[in-house]
């Protein structure tokens, strides 16, 4: 018999990783991620979350997990995380829930609502709504972020030139998904959490950021980042998944 070293994995046992991004991103951010967990021998997915509605975005990653055979570990990124608490409601396969920077409202609470207890976020002032008319007739807003304002509100730890291509390339965000709070009681009331803090995140004040994983029992690492801490910090990004993997392994 032939023991698994430290990092690496049986992948007859192993889970499947599914990573979600959040606002004004997309799916490409979590590539050193994704390179050093399928080095270590994991599958892994970037999911490529809709940011359309928080309902809806949740569903739609529910029914692609049920696609999915074995053990899963979900990770979410700033909404990504609200995304992932309502997706893995009554999904038994989810073993764990990896928040980076992370949202994790509670029934009835709101991003804004939260934003409005906790001072220290450039993000209010740095969206830019933009008007859009849905197939049906209705009206519905996208937000993006300034420009100029990116880089300090959502990704200073990251060099310059990098951070205007993400400004450039960023995904629209839709009001409606903003607004939105949970209906029923989210995942991380049940499950194993991680939380990867950004201890200089200017998009998700670190207070909140604390505030958030200590009444959902997470296990907390702090890290200097900004927002974007999967892109500043990919390894210690991919060390708390691993932590999160290993110890729900297991289950």
């Amino acid at each position: 018999m032939v023991e698994a070293k430290v990092g690496e994995t049986n992948m007859a046992e192993s889970p499947t990783i599914v990573l979600v991004h959040g606002a004004w991103a997309d799916a490409t951010g979590w590539e050193p991620e994704i390179r050093a967990l399928q080095e270590r021998g994991y599958s892994v997915i970037g999911f490529g979350n809709p940011l359309r509605d928080l309902a809806g975005d949740a569903a739609y990653l529910a029914d692609f997990l049920r696609t999915l055979n074995g053990p899963i570990v979900l990770v979410g990124h700033s909404y990504g995380g609200n995304v992932i608490s309502v997706a893995a409601i009554g999904n038994e396969q989810v073993k764990a829930l990896v928040y980076i920077n992370g949202w994790m409202c509670d029934v009835g609470e709101s991003q804004q609502e939260l934003l409005e207890k906790f001072e220290g976020s450039l993000v209010g002032p740095s969206i830019r709504p933009v008007p859009f008319t849905n197939p049906d007739g209705s009206e519905g807003a996208d937000l993006y972020l300034a420009a100029d304002a990116f880089p300090a509100a959502f990704a200073a730890d990251v060099d310059p030139k990098t951070a205007a291509v993400m400004a450039a390339a960023q995904r629209p965000y839709a009001a409606a998904a903003f607004a939105a709070t949970p209906s029923a009681p989210p995942a991380w009331k049940t499950l194993p959490c991680w939380y990867l803090l950004g201890t200089d995140d200017k998009a998700i004040p670190p207070a909140l950021q604390r505030f958030m994983a200590e009444r959902g029992n997470a296990t907390i690492v702090e890290v200097p980042a900004s927002h974007v801490s999967f892109v500043s910090q990919p390894d210690a990004a991919t060390q708390i998944i691993l932590q999160a993997v290993e110890a729900t392994a297991a289950d």
